[in-house]
């Protein structure tokens, strides 16, 4: 079983494209919906709650780790892999920056995320181990996530925002943008629409879920623990009718949210 989580519902984006490259394979997600949002939580608490919930997936059965969530990703990794060195672990930020590396032409990267990742410098520290003439102009987004959440993915409220978020990237003369957090993907078209058509945009949905590809592909020894054509286990730590809009409108399937609580 591949377990997946994230802070709240944009995590769904990677189960997803999971689905989509890995049908075959068992699912089970987690959503921390009643702690959501993330980004504007200390970088203490968020390894808290990802413990937590690590621990929650591999009581469930899940034998691989993908941790759908940037703040997660930019915090709480190196103590995750310490308390748990058995489980491979998937996160985020490093397959988002070795797709826009490889997408940049001027070397001008943009990353739209929460505070907490921003301020984590994560992208800028790995960005100058591999190419230090890369420049990354960063721009923090809080109020995306909230907005995701609510449902509101085509408001023209959401769209002014995301234009606002935009501006001092596109004055910098971006030409690659990262989508730095995985709720993003559910407002992509308006993020495109606003980036402008010559921007070229970093899903890290879609990157994380070819690295799990590519490693099942190369570890045999995983196929048969994770083998099966189950519909995906959807957990939550709390539940409106708006989530299960959202999650069933974005997955496209029919699908029942669990409560569970963790803490």
């Amino acid at each position: 079983m591949i377990g997946v989580f994230d802070s709240g519902l944009g995590g769904l984006t990677v189960v997803k494209e999971l689905l989509k490259l890995l049908p075959q394979y068992r699912l089970i997600y987690f959503g921390d919906t009643a702690r959501t949002p993330y980004g504007t939580k200390s970088a203490e608490t968020v390894t808290h709650y990802a413990i937590e919930i690590t621990n929650f997936l591999l009581k469930k059965g899940a034998k691989i780790i993908v941790v759908a969530c940037h703040t997660v990703s930019s915090t709480a990794m190196p103590a995750l892999k310490e308390i748990f060195p058995k489980v491979p672990f998937f996160e985020v930020v490093t397959p988002s920056m070795k797709k826009a590396l490889k997408l940049t032409k001027n070397k001008k990267i943009g990353l739209i995320g929460t505070r907490t990742t921003v301020e984590s410098g994560i992208y800028e520290r790995l960005f100058k181990e591999v190419d230090p003439e890369i420049k990354l102009y960063s721009q923090p987004a809080p109020l995306l996530v909230p907005l995701i959440e609510e449902g509101w993915l085509k408001k023209p409220e959401t769209r002014r925002i995301v234009k606002k978020y935009l501006i001092p990237l596109k004055m910098r003369g971006i030409d690659t943008l990262i989508l730095g957090c995985t709720h993003y993907p559910l407002i992509k078209k308006v993020i495109q629409e606003k980036a402008g058509k010559r921007r070229k945009l970093v899903d890290p949905s879609e990157e994380v879920a070819l690295e799990v590809k590519t490693f099942i592909e190369t570890h045999p020894e995983f196929i048969k623990e994770l083998a099966s054509n189950e519909d995906p286990e959807i957990y939550v730590s709390d539940i409106t009718p708006n989530f299960e809009k959202i999650a069933q409108l974005f997955l496209g399937r029919k699908i029942t949210l669990k409560k569970v609580n963790l803490g």
